[in-house]
């Protein structure tokens, strides 16, 4: 039995204050250490086996899992009886959605390729978005307005999380390893109003206290497409793409929002949408994604750059 086998079964993670005895297991655990009970014995001391507190439960558990070698579901769901969460060096990552639909929720294509290359990378995502009205809904056939129709930005993520979902007021930096912002005109009508005020405008307070929460912390924080623009107005002198400046191909149809970031006092770097840019002192990636006329998979490609460096500043 090692950790992996821990890892396999949803056990993610370890006392972060432990006690000296429990230190001793930990670090076995953590190493992959094999046990017989002469072996725990004498690491944890004898007294140990007889005393109560956490330390017992640790014993419970160094009993069940390397003495019994069984990988029974219905054994290690007593795990949380004993008072343990989580065991697991699996990165939990954040993703903040802004609806569901390109022109006013998160752009479907973008936040997918995110939870996919978060999974890939070994790391868990988590679901959240505002609790709160869409600026307004748009008939994605038409490309216009719906008049008289309203929906709620949760309700509308909760269609691409599959349900598994939360409000965006429960997320806190210490609970998570990261965050990312994936783009779509909610980003800009829901998450902020952009769309709507360009360089002067305002973000959800949820948004704005999640980023400056984060950036605090010093943990990694990564936005695509339109969605770099929440950090530009949050965070003073940030290094951002939002891709490059029109040259004349209709590749860039939304570089006018460089100007506003830039606006705002964003540093830019011209990047293609298959790079990302990494502000290493705030710890911010950005990639341009669908800022690019470009095709699905590109689109895909390139938020895997961005998330493969995420999780790299996340595990240095």
């Amino acid at each position: 039995m090692t950790i992996n086998l821990l890892r396999d079964i949803g056990v993610t993670s370890l006392p972060t204050k432990p006690n000296e005895i429990e230190s001793k297991l930990i670090c076995f655990l953590q190493f992959g250490w094999l046990f017989t009970e002469k072996a725990a014995r004498e690491i944890i001391g004898e007294n140990v086996l007889c005393s109560g507190g956490y330390s017992k439960n640790l014993v419970k558990i160094v009993k069940m899992l390397f003495l019994s070698r069984t990988k029974s579901l219905e054994a290690f769901h007593r795990l949380s009886c004993l008072g343990i969460q989580h065991l697991s060096t699996a990165p939990k990552i954040a993703v903040v959605l802004s609806g569901s639909g390109v022109y006013d929720g998160s752009e479907i294509h973008e936040a997918c390729a995110t939870l996919s290359h978060i999974t890939r990378e070994g790391a868990e995502p988590i679901c959240y978005a505002p609790d709160v009205q869409q600026m307004h809904v748009v008939n994605h056939v038409k490309g216009a307005p719906a008049d008289g129709e309203t929906r709620n930005v949760l309700v509308e993520s909760a269609r691409i999380a599959r349900g598994n979902i939360k409000p965006l007021s429960g997320l806190k930096a210490s609970e998570v390893d990261g965050v990312v912002f994936p783009g779509g005109f909610g980003a800009a009508k829901n998450l902020s109003d952009f769309a709507v005020n360009g360089d002067k405008c305002k973000l959800n307070s949820e948004v704005s206290r999640v980023i400056k929460e984060f950036h605090s912390a010093k943990k990694p924080i990564a936005l695509c497409c339109i969605a770099p623009v929440l950090a530009a107005a949050t965070i003073n002198g940030v290094t951002i793409t939002l891709g490059k400046t029109d040259d004349g191909s209709g590749k860039w149809p939304h570089s006018g929002a460089i100007d506003a970031a830039k606006s705002m006092g964003a540093k830019m770097e011209m990047k293609g949408v298959m790079e990302a840019c990494v502000d290493k002192k705030n710890l911010i990636v950005t990639s341009p994604a669908f800022m690019y006329e470009g095709k699905f998979h590109e689109i895909y490609d390139g938020i895997g750059v961005m998330i493969k460096t995420l999780i790299g500043l996340v595990r240095k």
